[in-house]
């Protein structure tokens, strides 16, 4: 028996950190990846916890350098002669809008979220064709819904589900499944990343008129991660595809996340989506 071997970004903390150890659980060799190896110290004490170090490999990747995702892959098929499946899971959120931020801002953001995917899937296909494997993105309900204040985030996790929604038939012709994971709330330090300070007075003050919308917003959002789903719950979700007999193109982490995803699919012309969120900034 050989161990099937799973490339996974964004390791450090939260979904992709749990991922990782659950895959291990699950009896995968994880290659847990991460832009800076010295945040590795929780996904260490993780792993030994969990006693499955022996199958958890810690490297550095960052997806937004494509030589760096190329030496990495390189390296993991060099060391394990092949490479089963991939879960792109490394972002980073931002809140803010269009007139405060200016388009370079939604630019960097698309890097990371849309661009970094797409980056470490072109590293990864030829292996994963090779193997018959499968590729894995977590995006978010914020890839199905638009939600206020969240324009450059939602846009490159659209862009996420769009291209690889796309190429989900392309790839099925050469062996390689595809499937879009879409978390809602998740409790993780993605939360503490996503540009809101504990002093929110500089962020408010940028925002000028939209400075009401955004109160309203953020006094909304910190209900809805009050009642969050853990990391290792929108995990377990994750790691469910890789063995899965046929996994699904599209799949929500939660009964929440599954609600506010057919919500869209079921308003056509989006006068109750829109009514939705923006009851968020009223």
């Amino acid at each position: 028996m050989t161990t099937s071997t799973v490339l996974i970004t964004g390791t450090s903390s939260g979904i992709g950190l749990e991922s990782a150890v659950a895959a291990a659980r699950a009896g995968w060799r994880a290659v847990a990846t991460m832009r800076d190896t010295g945040k590795a110290d929780a996904l260490r004490a993780a792993v030994r916890a969990a006693g499955v170090a022996d199958l958890v490999e810690i490297r550095r990747l960052d997806v937004t350098d494509p030589d760096s995702v190329a030496r990495c892959v390189a390296a993991v098929v060099a060391e394990h002669g092949s490479l089963e499946a991939v879960i792109n899971n490394a972002g980073a959120g931002h809140v803010g809008t269009l007139e405060a931020d200016g388009v370079e801002t939604a630019r960097r953001v698309m890097e990371v979220n849309f661009f970094g995917v797409l980056n470490v899937t072109a590293a990864t296909l030829p292996h994963l064709r090779a193997a018959g494997g499968r590729l894995i993105a977590v995006t978010s309900v914020g890839g199905v819904i638009g939600q206020p204040f969240n324009e450059a985030y939602c846009a490159a996790k659209f862009a996420v589900e769009g291209y690889l929604e796309s190429l989900t038939p392309v790839a099925a012709t050469v062996g390689v499944s595809v499937t879009l994971v879409e978390p809602a709330a998740v409790a993780s330090e993605f939360v503490a990343n996503v540009g809101v300070p504990d002093d929110r007075t500089e962020l408010l003050e940028r925002m000028g008129p939209y400075t009401p919308a955004l109160e309203s917003y953020l006094a909304r959002t910190a209900g809805a991660f009050a009642n969050a789903q853990s990391a290792a719950d929108a995990a377990a979700a994750v790691v469910a595809v890789l063995d899965a007999e046929r996994p699904a193109p599209r799949v929500q982490t939660s009964d929440a996340a599954r609600a506010f995803v057919a919500a869209k699919l079921a308003d056509p012309d989006g006068t109750r989506v829109a009514a939705v969120t923006g009851a968020w900034v009223a």
